[in-house]
């Protein structure tokens, strides 16, 4: 079994085209890192590598390259087993990773006002993402390839669009400072 990162790196060479590297990390920060996360660059060749070793996927060195650039495809027996995980029972509890919860948790060891900074600061982010997911969602459009994809960022953009209403319902849950007499 491979762990879930080399089955992300298999998925997003199932579209049919060649990527190298590089490639591979551009499609995953555009679109894995709303759901799952965007691997470092250092992990993603590495787990090519190990693909690699295992025939699951095949490189060439790429046309022109100045560089050791290679490009990736992958192979009938990458794409079964990719095919295989999708439809293998998630045993798997979905477990959130969340930072500023976190902080908002310790939240009686800090400045109620920096928290609130913290929380608007994450409300703006977040916003931010459900803009880049509504863009994402917009160039998908029409693509037939693209529909499962799409479906997760709509799934994604949900998940986000509560986040915000969760944000807005914990700033007014924060307390005020008191007032000095004036």
């Amino acid at each position: 079994m491979l762990p879930n990162t080399a089955y992300a790196i298999l998925g997003l060479l199932t579209f049919g085209r060649e990527l190298s590297g590089y490639d591979v990390k551009k499609w995953a920060d555009a679109s894995l890192r709303f759901f799952w996360w965007a691997p470092a660059t250092s992990h993603i060749y590495r787990e090519l590598a190990r693909l690699e070793e295992l025939g699951l996927v095949t490189s060439r060195p790429a046309p022109d390259a100045e560089r050791r650039k290679r490009l990736y495809l992958i192979t009938d027996r990458g794409r079964e087993v990719a095919a295989e995980w999708v439809t293998e029972p998630v045993a798997e509890p979905v477990v959130v990773k969340h930072p500023v919860a976190l902080r908002l948790w310790l939240g009686h060891l800090g400045d109620p006002e920096q928290l609130r900074t913290v929380l608007e600061e994450h409300r703006v982010e977040t916003r931010r993402l459900l803009r880049e997911i509504d863009q994402s969602i917009a160039a998908s459009a029409g693509d037939a390839a693209m529909e499962y994809p799409r479906i997760v960022l709509e799934w994604m953009r949900t998940i986000y669009a509560a986040d915000a209403e969760a944000t807005e319902t914990a700033l007014g849950q924060l307390p005020r400072p008191a007032r000095r007499p004036g």
